[in-house]
């Protein structure tokens, strides 16, 4: 029973994969899979793991025998999910493995932009406080989140794990109905009126056609001037370029990125070059504190434990 894991690295290094090398005792494990290598990795195998290598209907194609395929991560967007069905391919991903991880970091980022520690520690670093004529500096405002509406797009395990902190620092929280649907349920608020009413707007749904760019120039326009932006989603979800020129003028306060459209993003992206201090941008790690990255490994055990029994758990197709 041939099984291969093709990425080991977008999860590792230093995790024990004793959890899945039990259950797939031939399984290969490869740090990295180039496009090139892909064909031939999978040709023969029965289960295939990945995160990030995008499976396509030509590569489902080339392995015919593969029965299983355990994404080491909740989104889907790298895998062709009809081709799968109809090649009677089983897809399972991962869910809740990581939600204290990005939940700490959701409001990391937001407690250092809402009271400027990073300013301030800038400022220290330049000898500002040294030269100031009272104890303490008050250059830059300190916000209480307590004040502020958090407003959440994309409800899933992440979104709630989100709300309910920001609830334990009593932020007021608004959940947006699905963007661009005419029904909104009575426990949430149209995406428009979220953009209106909140301080800060954080995502969390998935990248799918309809929230492909989901945060554009109308969208950053909308915004209070105050608002602060934080994505740990999917890149694309927002206009890069877009988001750029509304920090630059004004149009909202600040932004935390976790992700961008491109990952690495070799071929550049605006908000690298952007040099406003009211920008954080972090190599997509909200989601890798050390214990969030094993749980990955025993969250994909289990489905494939599950798959292996005859039984449906985390199931996509």
């Amino acid at each position: 029973m041939k099984a291969v894991f093709l990425d080991y690295s977008t999860v590792g290094p230093g995790l024990d994969t004793s959890p899945l090398t039990d259950l797939l005792p031939g399984l290969e494990i490869f740090d990295g899979t180039r496009d090139d290598q892909v064909v031939e990795r999978v040709r023969d195998a029965e289960f295939v793991v990945a995160n990030k290598i995008r499976i396509s209907d030509a590569l489902l194609d080339a392995a015919p025998k593969l029965r299983f395929i355990g994404l080491t991560a909740t989104g889907a967007d790298n895998i062709d999910l009809d081709s799968a069905r109809r090649h009677g391919v089983a897809v399972c991903n991962i869910r809740g493995y990581c939600s204290p991880s990005v939940t700490e970091h959701v409001f990391g980022v937001l407690l250092m932009l809402a009271h400027n520690l990073h300013t301030y520690t800038a400022a220290v670093r330049d000898g500002a406080w040294q030269k100031s004529e009272d104890f303490c500096m008050l250059t830059y405002p300190v916000r209480e989140l307590s004040s502020m509406t958090m407003g959440i797009v994309g409800f899933g395990e992440l979104g709630r794990s989100v709300a309910r902190t920001a609830r334990e620092f009593d932020m007021g929280v608004i959940v947006s109905g699905r963007p661009g649907s005419n029904s909104v349920p009575d426990d949430r608020v149209a995406f428009d009126e979220l953009l209106d009413r909140s301080d800060v707007v954080s995502l969390h749904c998935p990248l799918t056609e309809a929230t492909q760019g989901l945060i554009g120039a109308d969208e950053l326009r909308r915004m209070k001037s105050s608002a602060i932006l934080i994505n740990t989603a999917r890149g694309a979800l927002i206009d890069s370029a877009a988001l750029t020129r509304a920090l630059r003028d004004g149009d909202i306060a600040a932004a935390a990125i976790d992700v961008l459209p491109e990952e690495p993003p070799v071929n550049g992206d605006p908000l690298l070059d952007y040099p406003g201090d009211n920008l954080l941008v972090t190599p997509h790690i909200a989601w890798s504190t050390d214990r969030a990255r094993q749980d990955s490994i025993i969250e994909l055990a289990a489905n494939i434990e599950a798959f292996l029994k005859g039984e449906e758990r985390n199931r996509l197709v």
